[in-house]
């Protein structure tokens, strides 16, 4: 499945904050230089020509980008750092992407849900509130290089001040809808919100 954090943890996995930036780290979280690869299910291959990124459900007007057309949109460089529920923690990495805000403009929509969904059946919920405001993007590059395929490319949400679950891999669309209900991690004990700050791993958090 697509979470960049899919994989079911154990609450016993404990890493401990070392080096520059602990202080940017959330509770229960510790550093990490590199960038871990964590997927239940195969790693999808999809080639550019075959992406395209769709806004459907509850909105005005529906939407659907193909590779070059989404190429077109305004893009920003987006530096941030990513918490994985796993604990781990990358500060300061880099993506570029378009804004969902940019996305949803358009489409106008009525309800204050979504569902994201990928390439390969995952979907992770998350509200507008969480999407808008300058929160979230879809990102086609890291670091300057096209986004690895092991790390969700050719597109990814990128939802950084959530866990990273919620940054769904190869993501080829957002559903938008009146209530909320819950994606696949979330159906299976992750906790329906997802914030790192408050430790927001599980259903019991």
């Amino acid at each position: 499945m697509a979470g960049e954090d899919s994989g079911f943890v154990s609450r016993g996995f404990v890493g401990k904050p070392h080096g520059q930036g602990a202080d940017r780290l959330p509770p229960g979280q510790y550093l990490e230089r590199g960038f871990p690869v964590l997927t239940a299910g195969p790693t999808p291959r999809i080639e550019p020509s075959e992406w395209s990124f769709r806004i459907d459900g509850m909105v005005g007007n529906e939407l659907e980008w193909t590779w070059d057309e989404f190429a077109r949109l305004p893009a920003e460089e987006i530096p941030c750092d990513i918490h994985c529920v796993t604990k781990w923690s990358k500060l300061d990495t880099s993506f570029r992407g378009v804004s969902v805000d940019v996305l949803l403009e358009s489409a106008r929509p009525e309800g204050a849900f979504s569902m994201a969904y990928s390439f390969g059946g995952y979907t992770t919920n998350l509200s507008l509130e969480d999407l808008t405001g300058g929160r979230a993007w879809v990102v086609t590059e890291h670091e300057g290089a096209p986004l690895p395929r092991e790390h969700g490319g050719p597109a990814r949400l990128l939802v950084p001040h959530l866990y990273f679950w919620k940054s769904a891999k190869w993501v080829r669309g957002l559903r938008i809808m009146d209530h909320d209900e819950p994606g696949f991690w979330e159906a299976n004990g992750y906790n329906n919100h997802g914030d790192p700050w408050k430790e927001e791993r599980y259903w019991t958090d």
